[in-house]
């Protein structure tokens, strides 16, 4: 996982961009629809809910769009969509894997979507499972590392509740489980007083390619192009960049 949390920084910074186009409040109402669908309205019994609520919460979004949303999902309101999650699998330029996490309610247009992103940005679409192999499915928290966060506490706590890994970053202290354990460590964070800034569900690669700017440039171009369809919720992939590349990038 070397160089992860800084992938981790970098989408926290891409949000606060997609948060201004948009995009990323439509992506959380729709996590927030399909968690109340899934697991009922009521946040105190559905831990997915309360996390997709908490998660919008940090990104400013409204409050009655968040009420809303967890209404259309549970049906005491008009109006919820038949969101399908899918999952699409390619490499990117220079070999790295991508995953694509799609929730949609049409999937050909989600795929016509995503092919073309890959074809234009020197990817291409690949068979279901010759690339998910080569990530596993991690509980991951990401904790702002600000003022007043002791990481020897955060550690304590989090690899009691049974975390495999913290890696600090400049931004971001980003914690690592087993999918199944995510929901103990963030409730062990919030009793110990932990804010954290999202807690989620996702594809952490196994292993990674180094990239250098021009590689990191292009790889994060096609996940700028993916990102682009409002079907698409999540990108991953399996390049590692150092400090340095990361901010060549951050100054283009």
């Amino acid at each position: 996982m070397a160089g992860h949390s800084k992938w981790a920084t970098t989408k926290h910074k891409k949000a606060a961009i997609d948060a201004k186009r948009g995009k990323l409040f439509a992506r959380l109402i729709k996590n927030i629809e399909v968690a109340a669908r899934t697991g009922g309205g009521d946040p105190a019994g559905n831990p997915t809910l309360f996390d997709a609520i908490q998660k919008a919460k940090k990104a400013s979004v409204p409050a009655d769009n968040i009420d809303r949303a967890v209404k259309r999902g549970s049906g005491a309101e008009a109006g919820g969509a038949d969101w399908e999650t899918i999952m699409y699998e390619g490499y990117g330029p220079g070999g790295i894997a991508v995953l694509v996490e799609c929730l949609t309610d049409n999937r050909n247009r989600a795929a016509s979507e995503v092919r073309v992103a890959f074809s234009r940005n020197g990817g291409s679409l690949a068979e279901p499972g010759s690339v998910a192999y080569l990530f596993s499915r991690k509980g991951v928290v990401l904790v702002p590392a600000a003022e007043g966060v002791d990481e020897d506490r955060l550690m304590e706590v989090a690899l009691e509740a049974g975390a495999e890994e913290i890696e600090a970053g400049d931004e971001l202290f980003e914690v690592t489980s087993e999918a199944t354990d995510l929901i103990p460590v963030r409730t062990a964070l919030l009793e110990a007083g932990i804010e954290y800034d999202s807690a989620d569900v996702q594809w952490v690669p196994s292993t990674e390619i180094e990239v250098d700017v021009e590689g990191a440039r292009k790889i994060m171009k096609l996940i700028d192009a993916l990102e682009d369809s409002d079907d698409v919720q999540n990108v991953y992939a399996n390049f590692d960049a150092s400090a340095e590349v990361m901010a060549a990038l951050d100054e283009d």
